[in-house]
């Protein structure tokens, strides 16, 4: 079988298609015939020793999966061979097969596309404990998306919407905000690019303010830092609450008198710790994800897809930040 994998440290141009022997599936794991695997974020750190966690090489990046399950470990009930699948890997879903553990499985509804399932756990997932968990939004709040138009971004506003809110959508182009006005935010702000000067992130944060409405926004989800976090918290309301979910523009240093000023809170959103830490909560957001699935209310946009031997281009589109929702990259 095939696989993309790193070597060595670098960006996506480093990694290799290897062939390798199919892996033997051990007590308590499953052999997936991969179909679809998503990119996210945290491949483009990953292969580059930037992420929290730092697999010995070689190793594939690819954090989540879709296939039919060919072989059972010692031990594993409750699936069978030719099941579809959806499982979460941390790393190695960038190959033909893999060996997921069983308790991270789960089973990908029968009209889901392999595409679907692959782009459903992790940006939603990381949603649903962020948004609920850690932001507590409720019907009738205001939430403000940063990078809303990316994969866990135009995730946040389609779950926002959901549960009631006002979605305020915050993207970099024109092209995005038409595409997170398609997926139902109320209101986009399309912020200019970084580095910002004194002027223009008084301009940006005055723009969210106008944006949000005259009590300002309940739940700030931040995906992108850098520049762009100070802005968003003079714009958050009276006992807001700030999301810390990624830094794409980087690692944001805010003054931490706005926090007094506001009496809001700021939180930090790691999904795969909560997930190891609290397996039945998760399954519940999991089995409330299928729900709304099922119900129309969300729909992953996979807007580009790539076989397998240029798995890292699609990486590098999200290194880019130009990648518009979901990438995947799918098998033969």
């Amino acid at each position: 079988m095939k696989a993309l994998r790193t070597h060595a440290v670098g960006g996506p141009d480093t990694l290799t298609l290897d062939e390798l022997d199919s892996p033997v599936p051990g007590p308590g794991q499953v052999r997936i015939k991969v179909k679809a695997c998503s990119i996210n974020f945290p491949d483009v750190l990953i292969i580059q020793d930037l992420y929290q966690f730092k697999p010995q090489r070689p190793f594939s990046p690819g954090g989540e999966v879709a296939g039919i399950v060919d072989a059972l470990g010692e031990g594993v009930t409750g699936w069978n061979v030719g099941d579809r699948v959806i499982a979460m890997m941390g790393n190695g879903g960038l190959a033909e097969e893999v060996l997921a553990d069983a308790a991270r499985m789960w089973p990908l509804p029968a009209d889901a596309s392999f595409e679907t399932g692959a782009s459903l756990l992790m940006t939603y997932g990381t949603n649903m404990h962020g948004l609920l968990d850690r932001g507590h939004l409720k019907a009738g709040d205001t939430l403000l998306v940063l990078g809303a138009a990316g994969g866990v971004g135009l995730a946040a506003v389609e779950l926002g919407k959901a549960y009631g809110a006002k979605v305020v959508a915050a993207v970099s182009s024109e092209d995005k905000a038409a595409v997170v006005r398609e997926h139902g935010a109320d209101e986009v702000v399309v912020y200019p690019r970084a580095p910002l000067d004194k002027d223009q992130s008084k301009a940006l944060a005055e723009a969210f303010k106008a944006a949000c409405g005259p009590n300002g926004a309940d739940v700030v989800y931040d995906i992108i830092g850098g520049d762009y976090s100070e802005p968003a918290v003079r714009s958050i309301a009276w006992e807001g609450r700030f999301c810390v979910v990624g830094f794409t523009a980087g690692i944001a240093k805010l003054p931490l008198n706005l926090t007094l000023l506001k009496s809001c809170d700021v939180c930090g959103v790691f999904w795969g710790a909560f997930a190891a830490r609290d397996p039945q909560a998760n399954a519940k957001h999991i089995a409330t994800l299928f729900e709304l699935l099922k119900a129309g209310k969300i729909n992953p946009k996979v807007s580009a897809t790539f076989p397998l031997e240029r798995g890292g281009e699609a990486i590098q589109l999200l290194a880019d930040r130009k990648a518009i929702g979901k990438v995947v990259v799918t098998m033969n």
